[in-house]
């Protein structure tokens, strides 16, 4: 089994259709679209399914190539990224994945085209059959156009761009009140007790969810105590609104939740156990309130306290349960 790398778990996925990713042209996706290569979702393989233009397959894959050069595929991110590291999946992808392939990179308002310089952001690499491919990245610039090239042809089940989000936090007023726990504005989940259920990544992205599997869910807690989830926040602020949608969870809701928060440098990347214990004793934000099922709750600055600017929070919900967005909005303190 590969070994997951750091990266992977420490930095967000700049690739996912969360953060308004998407992938606008490729040489060939004969035999599956590109798009379905930057799905969230683990790959999956059915039995006897198949389509007009032969098995189906959850991942780009282009027709085999007749004559000289390539495949490429063109991804523009929705947020501009520092990439620390890559995941060419090939999962199920077994007598037709490309043995080898590269990933570059730019920073373009408009898309590229034939004159644009790309940046090495993975040289060229080998890839193996029906796994995980992880890299790191070379390159240290931001950027906000990929293109992955594969060698010769084949398929590809997922990209994965390990990274940070780059903000222009110089364009937001100072009495400008920002999303600051949002993924697109660089927030990212550091450390939970249980992630059982779901999509916890979820948590912190746009819009409403889908269905129940669109949020995090803990298992049924057996135990004394209760649940939670540390993020921090993509820059420092002062807290003026909470909000806790349980949106599909409706038998299986928290009953009640808190917020702590701290200035802590984001503690981390949740492998310290000693620093996610310490976030227990973090002043709390938000004091324990009743939750309902199916329903967006609203914390104003009334129902919060003054507990100065914070840069990580701690969610709590009580005892256990499936929340499925959570947003922290702020003034920033610069």
């Amino acid at each position: 089994m590969t070994e997951t790398p750091a990266f992977a778990t420490r930095f967000v996925n700049l690739a996912s259709p969360k953060m308004g990713t998407e992938a606008v042209a490729c040489s060939d996706d004969f035999f599956a679209p590109m798009a379905r290569m930057l799905q969230d979702g683990d790959p999956v393989w059915i039995t006897g399914k198949y389509d007009d233009r032969g098995k189906w397959m959850d991942g780009w894959e282009s027709r085999r190539k007749r004559t000289p050069g390539h495949d490429w595929c063109l991804i523009r991110l929705g947020v501009p990224g520092v990439v620390r590291g890559v995941d060419i999946d090939t999962t199920h992808f077994t007598g037709n994945y490309p043995p080898e392939a590269m990933l570059e990179g730019c920073r373009s308002e408009a898309e590229p085209g034939d004159a644009t310089e790309w940046t090495p952001v993975v040289p060229r690499c080998a890839l193996g059959s029906s796994c995980s491919n992880y890299a790191d990245s070379i390159a240290a610039a931001p950027v906000n156009w990929l293109r992955l090239n594969i060698y010769p042809d084949g398929g590809v089940a997922r990209l994965r761009v390990f990274g940070e989000p780059v903000i222009d936090w110089a364009s937001f007023a100072d009495a400008a009140i920002v999303e600051l726990s949002a993924l697109k504005k660089g927030g990212r989940i550091v450390g939970y007790s249980d992630a059982h259920y779901g999509d916890v990544r979820a948590l912190l992205t746009e819009g409403r969810g889908k269905t129940m599997g669109d949020g995090w869910e803990t298992r049924r807690r057996r135990e004394p105590g209760h649940d939670w989830i540390v993020i921090a926040l993509g820059h420092r602020g002062r807290i003026e609104r909470i909000e806790v949608d349980t949106a599909h969870f409706k038998g299986n809701y928290p009953d009640r939740c808190s917020v702590q928060g701290a200035v802590a440098g984001g503690s981390g990347d949740g492998s310290d156990p000693a620093k996610m214990e310490a976030a227990g004793d973090w002043p709390f934000l938000l004091e324990q309130k009743k939750l309902a099922a199916d329903s967006i709750h609203v914390f104003e600055a009334a129902d919060l306290a003054s507990a100065g600017p914070v840069d990580t929070v701690r969610f709590n919900i009580y005892p256990d349960g499936g929340v499925s967005r959570f947003r922290v909005f702020g003034r920033l303190d610069r």
